[in-house]
């Protein structure tokens, strides 16, 4: 007698929780996309009723909700590096998509950003720009500047830049915390040229900066970290590095699929990006 498998030989279905970083209506579409792709896949994906953002990026918050929650595997996006430590020590697997990955064992990945962000900075000292400013969210920056931000004050420092809290200042992270840090940096010494975290920050910098008849890039250069489907619609276009989501969907679902066979798979990796140099950027304005 022999036992053999049907040609189409699927994993044993998991509940997983997405244990996103902003809400549903602020989250890129293809982190929703990766529920639907692991539901093809034969698993039953979900969202965990609240985001790490919707927390306050709080771990004893997120660990209270997260062992309240029935789930075979998770999926973690944009997690603090606190928080990945946490599950680090747990029983069930998890996968930590984008935050603080790099030191983390876990299996991960995210767009490899940082040599983009580099190729930006030096296009911005390039076109003359010393006072610039990386715009990042909290956990970015606290305990301690993440390695890419450590790497691109590095780099400032090299191109003859002395760098301080004004290149990557500290912000609360909301609407009135954003509009005060803008507030304050256009006081006295406004920055020439920002590269910004994420296209809704981007939207609203750029929105703020409108209102004082502030435009790039005649009066200041500005770069967004991440792509956006409404940049191809903007004029001048936008400047910002672009990375392709569909490989970061396919990794989480092999990670599923081999989670489920009872492989561990903590492999790490990173997606490719590039930057791409829009209208919003320009050499610095002579005053």
């Amino acid at each position: 007698r022999r036992i053999e498998l049907p040609k189409v030989h699927r994993a044993p279905s998991m509940r997983i929780a997405i244990l996103n970083y902003d809400p549903p209506s602020r989250s890129p579409a293809f982190v929703l996309e990766i529920g639907h792709h692991l539901g093809e896949a034969g698993h039953a994906a979900f969202l965990a009723p609240k985001s790490l953002t919707e927390l306050g990026m709080n771990t004893r918050r997120v660990v209270r909700m997260v062992r309240q929650i029935e789930a075979d595997a998770w999926v973690v996006v944009g997690g603090s590096r606190e928080l990945l430590d946490w599950f680090v020590e747990q029983p069930t697997p998890a996968f930590a998509l984008a935050g603080r990955l790099r030191t983390v064992p876990l299996a991960s990945i995210g767009p490899d950003k940082l040599p983009a962000m580099l190729e930006v900075v030096r296009r911005f000292v390039e076109l003359g720009h010393r006072r610039i400013v990386l715009l990042e969210r909290e956990e970015r920056r606290k305990p301690e500047p993440g390695y890419p931000e450590q790497m691109i004050l590095a780099e400032l420092e090299r191109l003859g830049i002395q760098t301080g809290p004004y290149n990557l200042p500290d912000w609360e992270g909301n609407s009135e915390g954003l509009h005060q840090l803008l507030d304050s940096l256009f006081q006295h010494t406004p920055p020439t040229a920002m590269l910004v975290d994420e296209p809704f920050l981007f939207a609203a910098a750029q929105q703020y900066l409108a209102r004082r008849g502030i435009f790039a890039p005649q009066d200041v250069s500005l770069a967004c970290c991440d792509p956006d489907p409404t940049f191809a619609w903007s004029r001048p276009s936008v400047a910002h590095i672009r990375w392709d989501p569909r490989e970061i969907v396919r990794r989480v679902v092999r990670w599923a699929d081999n989670v489920a066979r009872g492989k561990d798979d903590r492999r790490k990796g990173f997606s490719q990006a590039e930057f791409v140099e829009g209208g919003t950027m320009g050499p610095v304005r002579e005053t």
